[in-house]
């Protein structure tokens, strides 16, 4: 069989702090999203932009340093995998969702003190804690 690919890169701005919560395992989770956008002049040419956001999802010692460093406008380059997660509520109504897991994060520009590149480590399968 061969392998798939699911590669995402994507640099943009955070539009909200992290928020950062732990799984019944205890396991930390964090959620942000990350706004990107680009621009283009069109035949006639008047200019549009586009934003497009990414719900982001990163896990474990990953999750600990974004809850700690990020801050909503901040500009991050993130690298991880798509993921759809699927869910029925209570009335049966089926909803679906898809996430940038981050496995690298780095920050970017000139609006915190510290600058890096963290990397989360091979870690067990993501529970869902929502």
């Amino acid at each position: 069989m061969s392998r798939g690919l699911n590669k995402v890169m994507i640099i943009g701005h955070l539009g909200r702090d992290p928020e950062m919560r732990y799984t019944p395992s205890g396991r930390p989770v964090t959620t942000f999203s990350v706004a990107t956008s680009r621009s283009w002049h069109s035949a006639d040419g008047e200019r549009h932009e586009e934003t497009e956001w990414f719900n982001v999802v990163a896990w474990g010692s990953l999750a600990e340093i974004c809850n700690q460093y990020l801050r909503k406008g901040q500009q991050v380059y993130i690298e991880g995998r798509l993921q759809t997660r699927r869910w029925e509520d209570t009335d049966g109504n089926k909803h679906f969702t898809t996430e940038l897991v981050a496995k690298e994060m780095i920050m970017l520009g000139e609006r915190r003190e510290v600058s890096g590149t963290y990397v989360s480590k091979p870690e067990e399968e993501e529970e869902f804690p929502f």
